[in-house]
């Protein structure tokens, strides 16, 4: 199958290495146009029982220093794997829902996650693969990532 445009869907971790690898072989084997995203999960979904307040408090929010830093390391990423600046994108929100918008809007055909499940069902899928592919409008490569 030939895909135009692929959405990689990283979280920062070592294993983002694999997703990238296998999305760009695909890219290379179809031709395709690579993006490249991470999710940072607002504080307030992480903690979500507890205030926050005092810690956004600061001159610098939690969200916006992930952001920053997020953004950072994958310009980095995207310089090294030839995929253009404006093809990087650092959204805050859910994984799941996130990504899923994030791939309409620029039109994926194909959307490449990292999967590591660990238990129940998310053993199969991990829990971020498993929410992308509710309502997702295109493919899906699941990567297995391997641990040390």
């Amino acid at each position: 199958m030939a895909y135009s445009n692929i959405l990689i869907a990283i979280d920062l971790s070592e294993e983002s290495r694999e997703v990238l690898d296998a999305a760009k072989a695909v890219a290379t084997r179809t031709g395709a146009r690579l993006h490249l995203v991470t999710v940072i999960k607002p504080l307030s979904q992480v903690y979500g029982g507890l205030d926050m307040a005092p810690i956004a408090s600061g001159t610098v929010s939690f969200e916006e220093e992930a952001t920053t830093q997020a953004h950072r390391q994958l310009t980095t990423l995207a310089e090294e794997y030839g995929i253009d600046p404006g093809d990087v994108h650092v959204e805050l929100g859910a994984p799941g829902p996130t990504i899923r918008d994030l791939a309409k809007a620029t039109r994926a055909d194909l959307i490449v996650i990292g999967s590591h499940g660990r238990h129940g069902f998310s053993l199969l899928l991990g829990s971020t693969a498993n929410a992308v592919l509710h309502d997702v409008g295109c493919n899906v490569l699941a990567v297995r990532l391997q641990y040390e």
